[in-house]
């Protein structure tokens, strides 16, 4: 298993600007074949942070485009459910 070190340097050089996300995933997956998507996405976040001299933008937009992402489909917000209003009548009155 390839440390999150390496694939960060793998990723630092294969990143260019206008790369898409699903090339620059198979480009890494080419070089570290055992590397899933998540470390993949860890490595990204790593390659910013370690703040090394270079524009790493695509990188971060790679990393925040596929943090939470299991497959192609976009996380959708979880509708809540509403609130029932629950007025009760006071016990003096009667129903109509």
């Amino acid at each position: 298993m390839a440390s999150i070190e390496e694939l960060a340097k793998t990723l630092r050089g294969i990143a260019a600007t206008g790369i898409k996300p699903k090339a620059l995933l198979a480009a890494v997956r080419e070089r570290h074949p055992e590397a899933t998507k998540k470390e993949v996405v860890r490595a990204a976040f790593y390659a910013v942070a370690e703040g090394q001299s270079g524009d790493h933008s695509d990188l971060y937009d790679f990393a925040l485009a596929e943090r939470a992402v299991d497959d192609d489909e976009p996380v959708k917000a979880a509708k809540l459910p509403k609130k029932k209003n629950r007025k009760t009548k006071p016990s003096g009155e009667a129903a109509h």
